[in-house]
């Protein structure tokens, strides 16, 4: 008994004693978190996030880190579950010296997250999320900033391009979530402004297997395109339901980009043969007007990762890139703030210079009252090619 005793005790002290380590070695570091989809249906998005951050932070440790501090990645998956995603935000939020989270693709997920996010006091970077509401929340002070599409511009946008190819009559498909909510009041004041029309408007749920029904209604009521606010999953069944229709009723899409962000073309590829399909983008590391920063970011990932022999192999690069620019603009803040402090951080990142960044000149990236970096302005169509490689349209 007095060995068993002896034995648990030893234990104990030798499991506080790496705890004790490990809170050494983390006051030697800046911690950044992040949570994100890194394993389910738009697991390819966090993934890709998780790359444009890392990075970053290599590139930022390799000239020494921040205030003789190196950064330190922490990555949680929250699995698009916005409960999960509280969770998350909580246990990350409470470790020492984490300076701040970047988000994922989901809207429904930052929403959710956003008291527990202004509670913490704890710095929130999107690099995906579009919901309108994410940026635009009430709180005050807002920690919450934004590399990514606002959906106060992108149905606009998305409804401006379809009026280019020459559609008149919209109908909309979109997800039953805040997301969905946020592009169907975009959308239908842009169908509205610019004199179209609105043929009609179908919703689902996540993990819906079959849109044939809501096409179909969408198609009898004179749709000529059809606008699709959609994840992956989702973005799967549509595309799949469209393609299954006999030539005479299949109608072109013009999509959000959260299909981009999981396995999507894999599963589709033999039906985007038959169905028109675009979608919205922000950044290309094939076209970009900042060619030796796009090259020096392309050598730096093909060198990390060996899954990709050239730029063509980036996935998801919109995620990449935001998150990328995102961790830098954080750097900048947290060197003028002179401190990891988190609220000091916060403010500095309202009162930055201009950036030249991976996406952008940022002049300035965010203010007081602006926390979205990008507008319509970097919007663009694109479209995959046959090996499923991200092609802007011209």
């Amino acid at each position: 008994m007095f060995k068993k005793s002896v034995l648990f005790i030893m234990i104990f002290i030798f499991t506080l004693c790496l705890g004790l380590t490990k809170l050494i070695s983390d006051s030697q570091s800046i911690i950044i978190g992040i949570d994100a989809d890194m394993s389910s249906g738009s697991g390819e998005s966090g993934q890709a996030i998780k790359r444009g951050v890392e990075i970053a932070i290599d590139e930022i440790n390799s000239q020494g880190g921040l205030l003789g501090k190196k950064l330190k990645l922490i990555v949680y998956d929250h699995r698009g579950n916005p409960a999960r995603g509280i969770d998350n935000i909580i246990t990350l939020a409470d470790i020492n010296n984490l300076v701040a989270i970047v988000g994922g693709l989901h809207t429904p997920v930052a929403m959710a997250e956003l008291p527990v996010i202004h509670e913490k006091k704890v710095i929130y970077l999107d690099p995906w999320a579009a919901g309108t509401k994410v940026v635009d929340n009430g709180y005050n002070p807002n920690y919450v900033f934004r590399v990514s599409v606002r959906d106060e511009y992108a149905g606009p946008f998305l409804i401006k391009e379809g009026k280019k190819a020459g559609y008149k009559k919209y109908g909309l498909l979109l997800e039953q979530t805040a997301w969905g909510k946020s592009n169907y009041t975009a959308m239908t004041n842009s169908i509205n402004e610019m004199n179209l029309e609105l043929a009609g408007v179908e919703w689902f749920l996540w993990g819906t297997k079959d849109l044939t029904h809501q096409i179909n209604n969408l198609q009898n009521q004179g749709a000529e395109v059809i606008v699709l606010v959609a994840n992956s999953p989702e973005g799967i069944v549509t595309v799949k339901s469209m393609s299954a229709l006999s030539a005479n009723k299949r109608l072109p899409i013009i999509s959000h980009w959260g299909i981009t962000g999981g396995t999507f073309f894999q599963q589709v590829k033999e039906d985007l043969k038959k169905v028109d399909l675009k979608f919205l983008q922000t950044f290309s590391f094939l076209v970009s007007n900042n060619a030796p920063k796009t090259k020096a970011f392309v050598n730096a990932y093909l060198k990390k990762y060996d899954d990709a022999s050239n730029a063509k192999d980036i996935f998801s690069p919109v995620g990449t890139a935001h998150a990328y620019d995102l961790i830098h603009l954080l750097a900048l803040a947290i060197k003028k703030a002179g401190t990891q402090d988190r609220e000091k951080v916060r403010r500095a990142l309202e009162n930055l210079g201009q950036y030249q960044g991976l996406i952008r000149t940022y002049n300035p990236p965010f203010t007081p009252n602006k926390h979205d970096a990008l507008d319509v302005s970097d919007f663009r169509l694109a479209r995959y090619d046959a090996k499923g490689v991200i092609i802007p349209v011209r």
